[in-house]
């Protein structure tokens, strides 16, 4: 486990990498009180070991949907775009209660996300902090003063087409009921809020865990 701490402004960040007992290795860093990881997330099993079912089609990921089960995919069902970005999941795989997460981290409650947006300065500015330096279009990179290395991941809307990579980058937090919206926050290219809103769980955002 390698660790470094700095300050940014008043927030205390940590990186750190650790390695799980599957082997998979996470870069994280401390913000304040919360450790986040540093990527989005990537894995097709739940915590339990079961398989999170891909949807390599439009036809597969609306069947998804309409059945209210988990799905996941690469954007343009890229691979490539995987290494990158990491996947993007339905509102159901967030929500099922095997668990998306990998054992000790888990998806950040709204509130949680309101935690890490206010040590950071409140919606206004922390957009700036939590953009990454490099991949966002038209000179819409942040500082990433936060360490948190967010890049424009895009989405799959519900009919399962998808939009926006380099552009835009979502992020589900977690909801309690299958069948209820569930809270996400976005970065955009074009400013330095961050935004917060509700989304119905046919859309396909990427995921960042944070500690237990």
């Amino acid at each position: 486990m390698k660790k470094i701490s700095l300050y940014i402004g008043v927030a205390l960040i940590t990186v750190m990498m650790i390695t799980s007992c599957e082997g998979d290795a996470f870069n994280n860093i401390t913000i304040a009180s919360q450790e986040w990881m540093t990527e989005n997330l990537n894995v097709d099993k739940f915590r339990n070991g079961d398989p999170i079912p891909e949807a390599k089609t439009d036809e597969e990921w609306i069947k998804a949907i309409e059945n209210k089960q988990p799905a996941w995919c690469y954007y343009d069902n890229d691979p490539a775009n995987g290494e990158k970005y990491g996947k993007l999941y339905n509102g159901y795989a967030v929500s099922d209660s095997r668990g998306l997460a990998p054992v000790g981290w888990h998806v950040p409650s709204d509130a949680e996300w309101t935690v890490l947006t206010k040590t950071l300065g409140g919606e206004a500015v922390a957009g700036m902090k939590l953009k990454s330096t490099s991949g966002w279009i038209d000179s819409g990179n942040g500082t990433n003063e936060s360490g948190f290395s967010g890049l424009p991941s895009g989405l799959r809307y519900g009919r399962g087409p998808f939009s926006d990579i380099g552009k835009i980058g979502y992020w589900w937090s977690s909801a309690k009921k299958v069948s209820s919206p569930a809270w996400f926050r976005g970065l955009k290219y074009t400013n330095v809020t961050v935004r917060r809103s509700l989304s119905g769980k046919s859309v396909g955002m990427s995921v960042r865990c944070i500690r237990d």
